[in-house]
């Protein structure tokens, strides 16, 4: 174990299946690596489709119990979970930065972030009402209720290895539904223990399980087995839509929470300080691995070359290292891999004429780090401008009125956020209402929070999570018809 934490039960390298934690059925395992030092921290159990099913079968049984409890008791157990979190909260940054590579700062805000979605719905889980219907005579009465899904299949992310999972989780166990939950083969030590801790908080066994490994057989189990009732993914679009697709034979219910390509708009009548600041904490947070970061920034011209000076000097302060090391402000990237194709998307871009205004080569640091970059000259047949760079490169665009601004920031077939900064109320409605995006930012870099729906439109994706919207996905609705009531 290279990972300093003082509980040591958090570190967790088995399985969680039906309450107990087990090694694959043919003991194999995988690596973890932590992407600032290449080293690895772990090897974990490499599940496949028949630990998957047993998963599986363990939620369809935990399910008889769990969705009798009332919904006080469900939400006793989440709100013990959530405090756990909180007192575990330097612990979990500290496995969530060994194994994702984010600055310990931005870690710990992950894990506040995460546990707030589960006390958001231990709350919001009492409040799933049903409705009575004026009946079409007399002798009949019409009532409608909501029951849980079922069991559901989570598929999270290795860029939020918390938070993407408690906002599946938390609604579902609150809905009186029991999951399986496949974390990303990179980053599953944070799933684990935060499994951990719902064990200790009083979740009964079998109400959550976690499989990582085998990923294709670990996703035609959950796809195909009838059982499962519904599947929420986040990730790319591509892997979304086959998903869905393997989820069509069995009428499956999915939610998707897919790939974005987020413009952050300035205008002239914009606090360029505000949107710096802005810019900053949008494109740079999480090293730029995140599906809601500023992907495009569109400046106005009469601004530009002002705008452009604050931000150079905003991103040249920040710090690269890694994640552990007190000032870091950037890490590394999840893997050289991903380092190599952020890379890319700065190659093209010069190739086709864009100046680097600061940046533009690996950092010393090693390989999977990327200097925070800014491009300038940028054109619209450019990759930076077509696709999700999911790195620290920010393209900058100019555009003179605020048509031009919203035909370049809707001319992409995704939908997921955008942001934009003005003073101007007029503007403020007319451009929002026109953005085709399913989170606008107004003059506000950070948009996440468990009481606002997160989902897009178009490509990106369908449903929402978060809020009071995010119970629905988890809910059926049922119509009851009550005749023969005239006396």
């Amino acid at each position: 174990m290279k990972i300093i934490i003082s509980d040591k039960d958090l570190y967790k390298t088995g399985a969680f299946i039906n309450g107990d934690w087990v090694n694959s059925d043919d003991r194999s395992t995988y690596s973890v690596n932590n992407p600032a030092t290449g080293e690895i921290i772990a090897e974990v159990a490499n599940c496949g489709f028949d630990e998957t099913t047993r998963a599986i079968n363990a939620a369809k049984s935990a399910g008889v119990e769990w969705i009798k409890l009332s919904v006080k008791e469900r939400a006793s157990i989440l709100r013990k979970w959530f405090e756990l979190m909180l007192d575990a909260q330097e612990d979990l940054a500290q496995i969530l930065t060994a194994e994702q590579g984010k600055p310990l700062a931005e870690a710990r805000g992950e894990i506040a972030y995460g546990a707030s979605f589960i006390e958001w719905f231990a709350e919001e889980g009492k409040r799933v009402y049903g409705d009575i219907i004026p009946p079409p005579a007399n002798d009949k009465r019409v009532v409608v209720i909501k029951q849980p899904v079922g069991v559901v299949a989570c598929i999270t992310p290795w860029n939020f290895p918390n938070a993407m999972l408690t906002r599946k989780i938390a609604p579902a166990l609150a809905a009186g539904c029991t999951v399986v939950c496949k974390p990303a083969n990179a980053t599953p030590l944070s799933a684990l223990a935060i499994t951990e801790l719902a064990s200790r908080a009083g979740v009964p066994r079998g109400v959550i399980n976690i499989i990582s490994g085998k990923t294709s057989e670990i996703g035609r189990a959950l796809t195909s087995n009838p059982i499962v009732r519904k599947l929420t993914f986040t990730g790319s679009t591509p892997v979304g839509k086959k998903l869905t697709a393997d989820c069509a034979n069995t009428m499956k219910r999915t939610s998707m929470e897919l790939g974005g390509n987020a413009p952050f708009i300035v205008f002239d009548d914009a606090d360029l300080d505000a949107a710096v600041a802005g810019a900053m904490i949008c494109k740079f947070r999480n090293v730029g691995q995140t599906c809601v970061c500023a992907n495009r920034i569109l400046v106005q011209e009469s601004i530009f070359d002002e705008f452009s000076a604050r931000f150079k000097r905003a991103t040249e302060a920040l710090i690269v290292g890694n994640g552990v090391d007190d000032g870091v402000t950037i890490g590394p990237l999840i893997t050289k891999k991903a380092a190599d194709d952020v890379m890319a998307f700065i190659d093209d871009a010069v190739s086709k004429g864009a100046k680097v205004i600061t940046g533009g080569k690996s950092s010393s640091q090693g390989e999977c780090f990327i200097e925070p970059t800014i491009l300038s000259s940028v054109t619209e047949d450019m990759r930076v401008f077509q696709e999700e760079i999911f790195g620290p490169v920010a393209p900058l665009f100019s555009f003179e009125t605020e048509e031009e601004a919203i035909k370049m920031a809707n001319d992409t077939e995704y939908g997921l956020a955008c942001y934009f900064y003005s003073r101007d109320i007029g503007r403020i409605w007319r451009v929002a209402e026109g953005l085709e995006y399913g989170i606008v930012g107004i003059n506000e870099g950070i948009i996440s929070n468990e009481m606002a729906p997160f989902g897009g439109v178009k490509e990106s994706g369908q449903g929402r999570e978060g809020s009071k919207y995010g119970l629905d996905d988890y809910l059926e609705i049922k119509y009851l018809c009550m005749g023969g009531l005239e006396t």
